[in-house]
């Protein structure tokens, strides 16, 4: 199903790689005019470039979730839109409770949480003045559960679940859908390898052995699913894993 009018406009935060591009390829290709956003310039201007020789219309804008003035202002440049996609954060390191560095602690609930805030307040009015506006979470199943290694991830994706769910509460009734979508494990080019510092054969071993992890296609396809579903139908948390992982903590794998 796509949108209605050729200019519904479709935010997607993080989308100079993994489920963020992936995101905005299909999202276009569903028919929305796709605003790329992320940090790195480059990446996201290749992208448009990209989907705009292959006959979408998309406009790259590099933009850091964190830096609130930034995005206000990126907000500000628009009447209306139809989806936000915020997909923008990230895992740093995975370190016990009792020796986890507070800075990436910060980092990671500045990203994943403060950034969503910051996006989502700067564009709630203007997915409202659609009429039929959509918030994608991109969460994570650490929102849902924890795991040894992982607290200060999962701190932070707590902290985006919750946002969500407190939304969808606060805004019953206005023409908005507040979505939720909590991958498991996905393997991209940079989501691991970013955790551990740039260390390749520790990032390896996250996925070893798991004959298919998901990947951010599957993730991308799922979002715009749940986008392009009727108005009135809202899918308030979608939880997506690999067969091959039962939970968190117990990943079938072929060793």
């Amino acid at each position: 199903m796509a949108p209605a009018p050729a200019s519904r406009i479709a935010v997607v935060t993080g989308a100079s790689s993994g489920i963020g591009a992936a995101t905005a390829r299909q999202l276009a290709q569903a028919g929305y005019r796709v605003v790329l956003t992320a940090r790195r310039k480059d990446r996201i201007e290749t992208l448009a470039e990209e989907l705009t020789r292959a006959g979408h219309s998309a406009t790259a804008y590099p933009l850091d979730v964190t830096d609130r003035a930034a995005v206000d202002e990126f907000a500000s440049a628009f009447t209306s839109i139809a989806v936000l996609v915020n997909n923008a954060g990230g895992a740093l390191g995975a370190d016990p409770v009792a020796t986890g560095d507070p800075a990436d602690w910060r980092t990671m609930y500045e990203t994943n949480v403060i950034g969503t805030l910051n996006v989502t307040q700067a564009l709630l009015p203007k997915l409202e003045a659609s009429g039929d506006g959509v918030v994608v979470v991109v969460s994570s199943t650490a929102g849902l559960g924890t795991y040894e290694g992982g607290a200060g991830y999962v701190a932070a994706k707590h902290g985006e679940h919750v946002l969500a769910e407190t939304l969808r509460l606060e805004i019953v009734g206005r023409p908005v859908r507040v979505i939720e979508i909590a991958p498991g494990m996905v393997k991209t080019d940079e989501f691991a390898l970013t955790r551990f510092a740039g260390d390749k054969e520790r990032a390896e071993k996250v996925y070893a052995g798991v004959a298919e992890p998901l990947t951010a296609d599957d993730v991308a396809e799922t979002i715009t699913w749940t986008v392009t579903r009727p108005s009135h139908v809202n899918v308030d948390l979608l939880v997506l894993r690999p067969r091959a992982q039962a939970s968190n903590t117990k990943v079938h794998r072929e060793l």
